[in-house]
């Protein structure tokens, strides 16, 4: 069992260092390969895309997560980053049903999202059992003591090294110009941290809501679901030659980014 040394508030610190590590990747990824991605995606979209985003990431963070820590022995309200990842999706995809814009616009936000959890979840670790994102219990060797004793699943490093797994394939798709990644890689995104999400929501201690499954399971088959359609919607689209109707995204080949 590896003892973790935790701190309230520590949480607040990981937070910022990972929304410092996703802007600035963010901004790395914009000069290397995402600058077209980014000004077409600017130039389809106005004020209301950002607003939507930002009312249905919140709204979607604060749902989610006191709906599920209001059904546990000790009610509290809380937020969830799975949450707010549904509620921006439900926020953007309506807004952009509204105004006719066609193709994905999340493409910006695929590398910063996934480095922010990479890093967050840290802060989620060593902030401890306050944070109710803790594990169940386990005998493997690499267990976790966060305060009471117990060896726990460190489930906020699983999820950590997941995505930093993504990233990994991520940057190397943005290396070789891969289609998925220049044009797709948000619907990739959704599938891989719902799938995820999905095997390490069976190993903490969350109430149920149908059989096996807590409320986190059934908002990650919603992700997974809607990242394989909208995938495989984009790249039919794309095959087609790109004629469908309204303000479509146009197509990011190979070639099309500056070295």
């Amino acid at each position: 069992m590896i003892v973790i040394p935790t701190s309230p508030g520590v949480h607040l610190l990981f937070d910022l260092l990972a929304w410092a590590a996703g802007a600035a990747l963010g901004l790395v990824l914009y000069r290397w390969r995402l600058r077209d991605l980014t000004e077409r995606t600017a130039g389809a979209v106005g004020p209301g895309y950002v607003a939507s985003l930002a009312v249905g990431g919140i709204a979607g963070a604060w749902l989610s997560g006191s709906l599920n820590t209001l059904m546990s022995s000790t009610p509290t309200l809380s937020h969830s980053i799975i949450g707010a990842l549904a509620g921006a999706v439900v926020g953007v995809e309506t807004w952009k049903r509204v105004r006719g814009v066609r193709g994905s616009t999340g493409g910006v936000f695929t590398g910063p999202f996934a480095l922010g959890i990479a890093v967050g979840r840290l802060g989620c670790l060593f902030e401890g059992l306050p944070d109710r994102t803790y594990g169940l219990s386990t005998s493997l060797p690499w267990g976790v003591d966060l305060g009471d004793g117990i060896a726990r699943h460190p489930v906020q490093i699983y999820e950590s090294l997941a995505m930093l797994a993504f990233l990994g394939l991520y940057l190397a798709g943005l290396a070789r110009r891969s289609p998925w990644a220049m044009r797709r890689s948000f619907y990739g995104l959704c599938v891989w941290y719902g799938a995820q999400r999905f095997v390490w929501e069976f190993l903490k201690p969350y109430p149920t809501l149908a059989g096996p499954f807590n409320l986190f399971h059934l908002i990650s088959l919603g992700l997974v679901v809607y990242g394989v359609v909208m995938y495989g919607r984009d790249l039919r689209h794309a095959e087609g030659g790109g004629h469908a109707q309204g303000r479509a995204l146009s197509v990011l080949r190979p070639d099309d980014e500056p070295v």
